[in-house]
């Protein structure tokens, strides 16, 4: 059974990705899983010196290392066990009867690849225990986390508040399309009025998709807002979620470009940055 995979790292945001976490995990009804990935680059294990026989005091002294090394990896196994406790504390106290816990040592994009097969919807901070909160707005792991996971992906702040509208910023891609389709069919957003916006000139070609589109998630049940609006994408997205107060934010992580197909789209990567609200990216 695929589940709710949430990162845990002890930074400032993990506190509210466990309580998102828990609050997807009973809207979708399902599982929820709390991940710690110790990071292979910060904690190496063990190496192999047998290579290093003759090098006299230098021998001794990489042997030091190594066991240095090695204690510094435990203690930080010892830490995550203890981050992991606390996050399935708060969750279970929120109202999770079940919580399974994993923690890996590697890299965290790669874990999570080796994990997808498992996963229905990935929450993660934006911004990582490595991250200051000034300087650097993002998490330095989440780009190459988005790239490589094909799973949607909730983007969460520091401070969490159980999400009341969502809007979904359309642009008519096949990724928008298929994401229209997934939030009529999930149970996670039911019941929230969802605001369906396109950025782009007043015309008959960009209304046409977005009324299908509106048609499609009011037929789900869905209370729906469409609005086209003018200017540059991200002021112009910002701007509405503002005046409307809405307060989590669904786009596709890829832009229309065979480049971007590597590589986060510009768009979407700014809006990460830069927005004070969930975002929930779709793949």
């Amino acid at each position: 059974m695929t589940h709710v995979m949430a990162c845990i790292d002890g930074s400032a945001s993990s506190t509210a990705v466990c309580d998102f976490a828990a609050w997807a995990s009973t809207r979708l009804g399902a599982p929820l899983n709390l991940l710690h990935v110790i990071d292979r680059s910060l904690y190496p294990q063990k190496g192999d010196l047998s290579g290093n026989i003759g090098l006299g005091s230098r021998e001794h002294l990489l042997e030091q290392l190594a066991a240095l090394d090695e204690q510094r990896g435990k203690l930080a196994f010892e830490q995550g066990q203890l981050m992991l406790s606390a996050a399935k504390e708060r969750v279970m106290a929120s109202g999770i009867a079940t919580v399974a816990l994993q923690q890996r040592h590697g890299d965290l994009a790669d874990t999570l690849h080796e994990l997808e097969a498992d996963i229905r919807l990935l929450v993660i901070g934006k911004q990582g225990d490595a991250s200051p909160s000034a300087g650097q707005p993002m998490g330095s792991q989440l780009e190459s986390v988005i790239r490589s996971l094909h799973r949607p992906i909730l983007v969460t702040p520091n401070i969490f508040s159980a999400p009341q509208s969502l809007m979904l910023a359309f642009d008519a891609s096949a990724t928008t399309h298929k994401g229209v389709e997934m939030l009529a069919a999930s149970p996670l957003f039911k019941g929230l009025p969802i605001h369906l916006v396109m950025v782009g000139p007043d015309v008959a070609s960009n209304w046409q998709p977005l009324e299908h589109a509106a048609s499609v998630l009011a037929g789900a049940g869905f209370e729906v807002h469409k609005a086209l609006v003018q200017g540059d994408v991200e002021p112009a997205l910002h701007e509405y979620q503002a005046s409307h107060g809405v307060d989590l934010l669904v786009m596709g992580a890829y832009g229309h470009s065979r480049i971007r197909e590597f590589l986060v789209g510009s768009t979407t990567t700014s809006m990460i940055r830069t927005s004070a609200s969930p975002l929930l990216l779709l793949r």
